[in-house]
C-alpha cells in the first residue's frame, strides 16, 4: 500500500458535510467528500459520472495550521416581470456561510500504487480548477506533495509539519507540535465515530453520500523552526533575511 498527500492551504477553506438552505457551515478538517470531489475534478471526471475507481481509498487528514472560523453571510434579489410590463425585486433570505481561514491541512489517500500516481499527477496537471470545498477558495500555491510508501496512519506521523514558515515561528519555542488527526477507521477499531461524507454520486439530480467510521488522534511532528534550528534568523546568525512573497513564482 502507499499514500499518495496533498497539502490544503488558502485564504479560505470550507468543508461542509451536513450543510443545508441558508446555513452553510464548515468542519474544522477537510471532509472525505471534499478532497475525493478536488480529485475527481484534477481526474476530469464529471459529477453525472461514477466516482468507482476512487470510492475504495481510504482517507486522513492531519491539522498542521488550525486557522480561525470566520463567517459571511450573503444578500441576493430575484428579479420579476410583472404583467403591466413593469419589474419588481423579491429578496431572497439571508444565505450565512462559514469558513476555516487561514489553515493549512495534510490530507492522505491509502490505495493501489498506480491509481496514486495517476492523482499525483493529474493534481499537479488539473483538468477542471480546484477549490477547497467552494468555488470561491482557491488553494494557495501546489497542492500535490508526492507518492509514499506509507499507510494514512504512518503518514500522518511521518510527513513534516506543513504549517506556514510564520505559524512554526509563533511555536519556535517547542521542539515538537502536537497536531490532530482524523483517518477512517480500520474494522473493529475502538473509539470510532461516523461521519456522513463518504460520497457515493456527485450528481446533482441525485447525490448521495454514506455514512464512514473515523478516528481522531493526535501526532507529534518536528518543528523546522525551533530555537536553536538552522535557520537565518535564529540567535546569533545576524539580520532576519528579508521576506520576497515573489520567491514562490516560476522564476522568482
Amino acid at each position: 500500500m502507499a499514500v499518495v498527500a496533498l497539502r490544503l492551504s488558502g485564504p479560505l477553506q470550507s468543508w461542509g458535510s451536513g450543510s443545508k438552505f441558508v446555513r452553510r457551515t464548515t468542519e474544522t478538517a477537510p471532509t472525505k467528500s471534499g478532497v475525493l470531489g478536488l480529485v475527481a475534478a484534477a481526474k476530469g471526471i464529471r459529477r453525472t459520472e461514477p466516482l468507482t475507481e476512487l470510492l475504495g481509498l481510504t482517507f486522513g487528514v492531519r491539522v498542521d495550521q488550525p486557522g480561525q472560523l470566520v463567517r459571511d453571510f450573503q444578500t441576493a434579489q430575484r428579479q420579476r416581470k410583472e404583467r403591466d410590463g413593469s419589474t419588481t425585486w423579491r429578496s431572497l433570505p439571508l444565505s450565512y456561510r462559514y469558513y476555516m481561514s487561514d489553515a493549512a491541512y495534510v490530507a492522505v489517500l491509502e490505495g493501489d500504487r498506480a491509481l496514486l500516481d495517476g492523482i499525483d499527477a493529474a493534481v499537479r496537471s488539473p483538468v477542471f480548477p480546484l477549490y477547497l470545498g467552494r468555488r470561491s477558495c482557491p488553494p494557495a500555491g501546489p497542492i500535490a506533495l508526492g507518492v509514499f510508501d506509507y499507510d494514512a496512519a504512518t503518514a500522518l506521523e511521518q510527513l513534516p509539519w506543513r504549517a506556514s514558515v510564520q505559524h512554526q515561528r509563533r511555536r519556535r519555542g517547542e521542539a515538537q507540535v502536537p497536531l490532530e488527526t482524523v483517518r477512517d477507521a480500520t474494522p473493529g477499531e475502538p473509539e470510532a465515530e461516523t461521519i456522513h461524507d463518504e460520497p457515493v454520486s456527485f450528481d446533482p439530480n441525485r447525490r448521495q453520500y454514506g455514512w464512514r467510521s473515523v478516528v481522531r488522534g493526535t501526532v507529534v511532528v518536528d518543528n523546522p523552526q525551533a530555537d536553536g534550528s538552522d535557520r537565518a534568523d535564529a540567535p546569533g546568525t545576524g539580520a532576519p533575511v528579508e521576506h520576497d512573497p515573489m520567491s514562490v513564482l516560476p522564476g522568482g
